[in-house]
């Protein structure tokens, strides 16, 4: 390797890492529009930079700019104010449609319309999101994902018309950060870097490595507001682990519920085939 080449690398090696500590999730927007040819170009970049299943590029984006369409996507979103605040809204699907078109022009055994091919396209969808997410960070962009797509699922592929065997799995709110929210706290590396094999905690190890994140998590919450803190007293909640599976914010039996109506919409669009 020559000496230039190996300085360019340990400069692009330098300017990831500080873009990976840099992440935030935005969700205030600057009113700043941005150009759809160059998000295109940006987009494309990302589709080539990213893995791709057997390279069968199982996956669609749709874009939403139009302010009606947002308004309907931020109901859908359960009212999430960033959905009508960013200029654009990307939604990633899992798309073996187009490939089983494609097979059956060509005379080829039709395939990936069962729970596998689901899994390929999802994943796909998901790592090119994030590629996409970097790209976009890297331009001074701020992102923030739509944990909502899959519990709105239907009612999304429906209103974006996506037709059977594609489905959408996450969503990206791009636009300019009219805000610099401070880093998230992240679980700490021996927590989840594993040896070999996995190596289960020991309770002793599960309080020492989720202290931090209980005192930083519990403090942001609260932070809120006197909303948050009467909910908090409301529901009994005394530690960020019964917030987290409390009725206010991931609760087990919504999740129950929804998880029952993501199995029926994928045997309903042809992925348990």
């Amino acid at each position: 390797m020559s000496a230039t080449l190996e300085a360019d690398r340990a400069q692009a090696a330098q300017a990831m890492s500080r873009l990976m500590q840099a992440h935030r999730s935005i969700r205030e927007f600057a009113p700043r529009d941005i150009d759809p040819a160059w998000l295109d170009t940006v987009l494309a970049e990302a589709f080539a930079g990213s893995s791709s299943s057997g390279n069968l590029n199982m996956v669609s984006v749709i874009r939403t700019h139009d302010p009606g369409r947002k308004a309907r996507l931020c109901e859908l979103h359960f009212g999430q104010p960033m959905v009508n605040q960013a200029p654009w809204v990307l939604t990633f699907c899992a798309d073996t449609f187009r490939t089983r078109q494609w097979l059956a022009q060509r005379g080829a055994r039709l395939g990936f319309a069962d729970f596998i091919s689901w899994h390929v396209a999802a994943f796909d969808a998901i790592i090119l999101a994030q590629t996409a997410a970097l790209a976009l960070e890297s331009h001074g962009l701020g992102i923030c994902y739509m944990g909502t797509t899959l519990h709105a699922m239907r009612e999304i592929a429906d209103f974006l018309l996506c037709p059977e065997n594609c489905l959408p799995v996450t969503s990206l709110v791009v636009g300019w950060p009219a805000e610099a929210p401070a880093q998230r706290d992240r679980l700490p590396p021996p927590a989840w870097i594993h040896d070999e094999v996995y190596q289960r905690p020991t309770p002793e190890q599960i309080d020492a490595r989720f202290a931090e994140r209980e005192r930083r998590g519990r403090e942001r919450y609260l932070a809120l507001g006197t909303e948050m803190t009467q909910l908090w007293q409301e529901h009994g909640i005394t530690s960020l682990a019964q917030y987290y599976t409390s009725k206010i914010k991931y609760d087990p039996d919504r999740f129950a519920e929804d998880s029952d109506k993501l199995r029926a919409l994928l045997g309903e669009r042809g992925f348990l085939g």
